[in-house]
C-alpha cells in the first residue's frame, strides 16, 4: 500500500511540475509573437526582425525538449502503472524528467534576456508586465483531478 502511495504521489508530483514548465514556456514566448504583443512593446523593424531570428532557433530547441519530456513522461506512466513496477526504473526517469525541466527552464531564461537585452527600458517592462499578468495554468493531471 506504501508503495502504491508512493507512485501516486510521484507521479502527481512529476505531471504537475511538467504543467508548470509547460505552461511557463509557452505562455512566456508561444508558438510566435503574436502581433499584439509586437504593438505592445513597440519593436521597430530592426527589433522585429531580431525578435524573429531569437525565436526560431529558441522555440524548435523549446519544442525538441518537450517532445523529450513527453516521452519520457509517458514512459514514466507506463512504468508506474506496470503490473510489477520497478522503483529504481520509475526513479530514474523521474530523475531524467526533472533534469530536462531545469534545461528547458533554462532556456527559457536565456532566451527571454536575449529579448531583453534587445530592448529599450519601457519595452522591458512592458514585457515583464506582460510576462506577470499571464496565468500559471493547471496541468492536465490536476485538471483530471478537480473536475
Amino acid at each position: 500500500m506504501k508503495t502504491s502511495a508512493l507512485r501516486i504521489a510521484l507521479a502527481l508530483s512529476v505531471l504537475v511540475n511538467l504543467g508548470v514548465v509547460g505552461a511557463l514556456g509557452y505562455r512566456a514566448i508561444q508558438q510566435r509573437t503574436p502581433p499584439s504583443l509586437v504593438r505592445q512593446l513597440g519593436l521597430d523593424a530592426a527589433q522585429l526582425q531580431r525578435w524573429r531570428e531569437l525565436e526560431s532557433g529558441f522555440l524548435a530547441r523549446l519544442d525538441a525538449e518537450s517532445q523529450e519530456i513527453e516521452r519520457r513522461r509517458n514512459r514514466l506512466v507506463d512504468l508506474i502503472f506496470a503490473s510489477s513496477p520497478d522503483e529504481r526504473a520509475i526513479e530514474a526517469e523521474r530523475a531524467a524528467i526533472a533534469q530536462l525541466q531545469e534545461r528547458q527552464q533554462r532556456l527559457v531564461i536565456e532566451q527571454l534576456q536575449r529579448e531583453s537585452a534587445m530592448l529599450d527600458a519601457a519595452q522591458r517592462e512592458r514585457l515583464a508586465q506582460v510576462l506577470k499578468s499571464q496565468p500559471a495554468a493547471a496541468s492536465g493531471f490536476e485538471q483530471l483531478h478537480r473536475d
